[in-house]
């Protein structure tokens, strides 16, 4: 599979660095960074045009105040590829800028409305993608989309990566996903928790 990941911050990096079953793209703002960048961690790298370009699939590992940028420089670059969206719409302040009646999810969804978005990944912290194991059982990876093709590609790198993957439903569930992130951050950095803390989903019948 052909991945791009735009952006080259630390989720960017560490994503680059798990998902070696794949051909993958790293993608900045600056070029010449991202090319630099790709080289150190063993990867291709370029601009954010030439990695929409360039892959089947689309990691979003940008901050939220960066979308729109994103957005104008890709254009239609996207159309009929699929974007998954890790994205949590903070505030400095560490809360929600939208939520409960709107959400990230969906309004890439909206905007980006000839792709597979899928909602993957935001409550999981960075460091966990190397490390997904927790006493011996794996963090559960929760995603949501309307389109059943870019569901099943989020699990697969979910379960390559080493994450229990649970299917939470259409897109508009993004709008639970995202305060279930805040909720962990609250629990990490608030709390008497730390980030060495992950969620997982328990069933009778699972």
């Amino acid at each position: 599979m052909k991945i791009s990941i735009i952006g080259t911050g630390r989720i960017g990096r560490i994503l680059a660095q798990q998902l070696t079953e794949h051909e993958i793209f790293l993608g900045s703002r600056d070029g010449e960074n991202g090319a630099r960048i790709g080289s150190e961690l063993g990867v291709q790298g370029g601009s954010i045009v030439d990695a929409a370009q360039w892959c089947e699939v689309c990691i979003f590992a940008f901050p939220w105040f960066a979308f729109t940028d994103v957005e104008r420089a890709v254009g239609d670059l996207l159309d009929g590829k699929i974007i998954i969206d890790p994205i949590n719409p903070l505030r400095s302040t560490g809360s929600l800028a939208i939520g409960h009646k709107w959400s990230a999810g969906e309004e890439v969804a909206r905007r980006f409305h000839r792709s597979g978005v899928v909602k993957a990944f935001n409550h999981i912290y960075y460091t966990h993608f190397a490390d997904p194991v927790f006493n011996g059982q794996a963090a559960t990876v929760l995603y949501c989309s309307n389109d059943d093709k870019a569901k099943a590609v989020a699990a697969q790198l979910a379960r390559e990566m080493g994450f229990d993957a649970v299917d939470a439903g259409p897109i508009k569930n993004a709008r639970l996903l995202e305060p279930y992130a805040v909720l962990w951050m609250q629990l990490a950095f608030t709390t008497q928790h730390d980030v060495e803390l992950a969620f997982r989903l328990i069933g009778r019948n699972r």
